[in-house]
């Protein structure tokens, strides 16, 4: 008996070792998460190679290869021909299952991305480089750096809403150039396509002695219809308007401008006191003047006239909130507005976008619907239910889930992530709740207005405040209903990911990157590099941070440190995530310069 029982161990011992069981990959983690996933077995290691077999995904191919160097510090090559081992090959393949957002990736001895188009392609580079962020295998080499390795399995990602979006009021709190440009690349790392920007806007009379004229109030783009009219406390010149939406087509995120009238117009009405209404305040034009027909106009064919249009994308929104309805006089005038600049708006080849108030202004005088797409916000304002039954196509912005005003003491300062995440798809209209992919709901959004001037609220706080909502909003326009994390899971992996690649608005510095050391004019420090194998990213943040520091320091106490070493203790700004996977050796030595 003793021998059969040594006889059957050793053949179970010799069964594992030669027969492993073999392990199904769990599904990778990104932001969106990804809808379909069927697991594979094993890994496969990077060349280091992306092949590109559509001459249409060239562009998709070269924007892969900076992300990837810039977050890991290591370069691919772009080419063509015969993939082998470990590349990573981008096809342009109409499949009837995709449609132009969607994309498959089958990872196994190479990676395999198909889409109809290159925006689907793009998305799928952007799983793939969120997956090397968090899942994939990283096995130190000899030579110094990584290797890569990602999880076998195959991947089918189709968005659930088409648009996915978020809408940032500039006009009364300007939001620099450089910051937009960063938001651009963030709301491309998660998917997130369309960004309104809301131009003009103005203060709440009763915080400036109820005062029209002291009221502060802004329009923020060049303007050479109207000289003078452009914020002189900041404002976009058309020329790097043109180039932030280049940037953002590049990146495949539309820009919606918007230029709100005909209430929320103080910027104009002080400009020009005639067009301003006396009866409903001068942030309402007197619809009764035609001289206000004739600003506006102007206006517009400024920004959308000729053939370089400084509007270069498909939509632009003109506003038509919360203008009075105490007579039925001025909602007549209003619809009469509204109507009037839909159909300028599409003169110039443009969808035109409005905010939901015809429940509000409810009235006789018609107004087109027809290529109209209408933002819900208020159900007050407009009730969804009518507004698709007047044949508008909806998006999904309920102001009391998802708008934040920082800092105001109503709506939300931070979104409630987890009761959206949990509760909330875009088919959640403040109480209205419709069918999943309703075909006449374009997507949903959230917002940031900036109500209270001068309330010590920067951009950097702004950022602090969008960016949580960004990976949750990106979550459920994306993937809706089909998430399967539950929201702890979800919150606490997304601390991983960067905010995009070579963008760092949030300041993060990885936990203890150094110790306090006595600093000696002339004398280099003591510290040793305990580890170099730190991505470039993370070196190059933080060797910014500290000359940004030093430069601080030396200014504060007159003196001049002659030594080209120095380190200081530094912290984290505004109580940034901890990335884990991103630790700094705790005693570096960097080079100043």
């Amino acid at each position: 008996m003793k021998r059969i029982f040594l006889l059957l161990t050793a053949a179970f011992w010799l069964t594992t070792q030669v027969f492993p069981q073999t392990v199904t990959n769990e599904k990778p983690f990104s932001i969106p998460e990804i809808t379909q996933w069927t697991g594979g077995t094993g890994f496969v290691e990077l060349s280091g190679r992306i092949v590109v077999k559509s001459k249409a995904l060239q562009p998709v191919a070269s924007q892969l290869a900076i992300d990837f160097e810039q977050l890991f510090g290591r370069k691919m090559t772009v080419g063509s021909g015969k993939a082998k081992a470990g590349d990573i090959v981008l096809t342009l393949k109409k499949l009837d299952t995709l449609p132009t957002e969607g994309y498959k990736m089958a990872i196994g001895n190479v990676v395999e991305i198909e889409s109809p188009a290159a925006i689907g392609a793009f998305w799928a580079t952007r799983t793939l480089l969120q997956i090397l962020e968090i899942s994939a295998s990283k096995v130190p080499l000899a030579s110094g750096g990584e290797a890569f390795s990602l999880p076998k399995g195959t991947i089918t990602d189709i968005p659930q809403y088409a648009l996915r979006g978020f809408m940032l009021d500039v006009g009364r709190k300007f939001v620099p150039m450089s910051y937009l440009r960063n938001l651009v690349k963030v709301m491309a790392y998660y998917k997130m396509n369309t960004l309104q920007l809301h131009l003009n806007d103005n203060g709440f009379p009763q915080y400036f002695g109820n005062d029209w004229s002291k009221t502060s109030a802004a329009f923020r783009l060049e303007c050479d219809t109207y000289p003078g009219l452009a914020a002189t406390d900041g404002h976009y010149t058309k020329a790097e308007f043109i180039e932030l939406q280049k940037l953002a087509e590049q990146l495949h995120v539309e820009i919606i401008p918007e230029i709100d009238a005909p209430a929320h117009v103080l910027a104009f009405t002080h400009y020009r006191p005639e067009l301003g209404s006396k009866d409903y305040g001068m942030d309402h034009f007197n619809l009764s003047n035609p001289d206000v027909y004739t600003f506006m106009d102007g206006l517009f064919a400024e920004y959308l006239s000729g053939k370089n249009p400084v509007f270069r994308g498909p939509r632009v929104n003109i506003g038509t909130d919360e203008y009075s309805n105490r007579d039925k006089e001025v909602v007549e005038q209003f619809r009469a507005y509204t109507d009037r600049y839909l159909g300028l708006i599409q003169g110039y080849g443009k969808q035109p976008v409005i905010w939901g108030s015809l429940t509000h202004a409810k009235g006789e005088t018609p107004i087109r619907h027809e290529n109209v797409l209408m933002s819900c916000w208020s159900t007050d304002y407009a009730n969804p239910d009518s507004m698709m039954q007047l044949g508008y196509q909806i998006v999904s912005i309920p102001d009391g889930l998802v708008y934040i005003v920082p800092a105001a003491g109503y709506y939300y300062d931070y979104l409630n992530c987890k009761n959206l995440y949990e509760s909330w798809t875009p088919a959640v209209i403040g109480r209205h709740k419709f069918k999943e992919q309703h075909p006449q709901i374009e997507g949903g959004m959230f917002a940031v207005w900036n109500d209270h001037y001068g309330n010590g609220i920067s951009t950097k706080d702004i950022h602090h405040r969008l960016f949580p909502a960004m990976q949750t909003l990106a979550t459920k326009c994306w993937t809706g209903q089909l998430t399967s994390l539950p929201y702890e899971t979800f919150d606490q992996k997304r601390l991983m990911l960067s905010e995009a690649p070579a963008v760092n608005e949030l300041a993060t510095l990885p936990e203890n990157p150094v110790k306090k050391d006595v600093v000696e004019a002339g004398k280099p420090l003591n510290l040793k590099i305990q580890n170099s194998k730190f991505h470039h990213r993370g070196r190059l943040q933080l060797r910014r941070f500290l000359r940004h520091r030093l430069r601080r320091r030396s200014r504060r106490n007159h003196f001049h440190h002659q030594s080209e070493r120095h380190i200081l203790p530094c912290r984290p700004r505004n109580g940034p995530v901890s990335l884990q996977s991103r630790r700094l050796p705790e005693q570096i030595q960097l080079q100043t310069t």
